[in-house]
């Protein structure tokens, strides 16, 4: 009976000198298993830039946001809703760039000698290129609708207000960008995005009548366009396309951005680039 009573001691004794960590690892699960998984963490903004990584906007939400907008625009002026919903996303990266946000700006439009409003200074083509300031996002759709009314843009309103391919070529054409695959851009974003979904046709009389208003405004227009504003691209869109040897890092840090910025402005996912790829690279 001693000799129980010593071993029952004995064991007591061994099991309090186990390591503690061991015993807490068995009785406390690691709450790591059972959390959802977090996304890794993001880098934070470089200083003056104003890209929220938290607030980042996705193409989709984009467009159920300003769809209506376009839609109104387009039954002003003819100009298809596809086609505005398609520059907004691409000249703005899904609202993500530092112009929209901060500046309301979602067309890249920069400043001209008729512009009376506020503006805001940063680098583009040049080092602080004036760029235009709205109060609302609103204005910056009817400013882009106004700013097409130009003699160079004529031809397009001619054009059905449901044909957004005419509309894409046609805007190249007239050098609204300097991008030579800027009317395949414009494509590919709305058949990605089904954006023609909200383009509708007119009858032949409600097109004659549009045109006969917005044409008579681009004629009454014409004297106070400066022929320099004619002769070059007003807007900012600035295109990578991925060579052999890119990664996402060094596109980034050709650009000054950093990799997280570059993957909300182009709504990418994961690291993998492939050679031929354009990519959006202005904020």
């Amino acid at each position: 009976m001693r000799k129980i009573s010593l071993l029952f001691i004995f064991i007591i004794f061994l099991s309090s000198c186990l390591p503690k960590q061991g015993i807490v690892r068995q009785s406390i699960p690691d709450r790591r298993d059972s959390a959802p998984q977090q996304s890794s963490p993001v880098s934070a903004p470089k200083p003056g830039s104003s890209t929220n990584l938290a607030r980042s906007t996705s193409a989709e939400a984009y467009i159920a946001r300003f769809k209506d907008i376009a839609i109104s625009e387009m039954d002003e002026y003819g100009i298809p809703a596809s086609i505005k919903l398609a520059q907004a996303l691409l000249e703005s990266g899904n609202g993500n760039s530092s112009l929209a946000r901060n500046s309301n700006n979602h067309f890249g439009i920069k400043c001209t000698s008729s512009w009376q409003g506020r503006t805001v200074l940063q680098s583009d083509d040049h080092i602080n290129d004036c760029f235009r300031v709205y109060n609302n996002p609103e204005e910056s759709f009817r400013d882009h609708s106004e700013f097409l009314l130009r003699a160079r843009y004529a031809a397009l309103f001619k054009l059905d207000k449901d044909d957004y391919k005419g509309w894409a070529r046609g805007l190249k054409s007239a050098g609204y960008a300097t991008n030579p695959r800027y009317a395949e851009l414009l494509i590919s974003l709305i058949e990605r995005y089904d954006l023609h979904q909200y383009d509708k046709a007119e009858t032949r009389r409600e097109k004659v009548q549009r045109e006969e208003v917005v044409l008579t405004e681009i004629v009454h227009d014409i004297p106070q366009e400066a022929k320099k504003e004619q002769a070059q691209p007003a807007v900012a869109m600035s295109i990578h396309e991925v060579r052999p040897g890119d990664t996402l890092f060094s596109i980034s840090q050709k650009y000054n951005l950093t990799v997280d910025e570059l993957k909300i402005l182009n709504n990418l996912n994961g690291e993998g680039v492939s050679v031929g790829q354009l990519l959006l690279v202005s904020k």
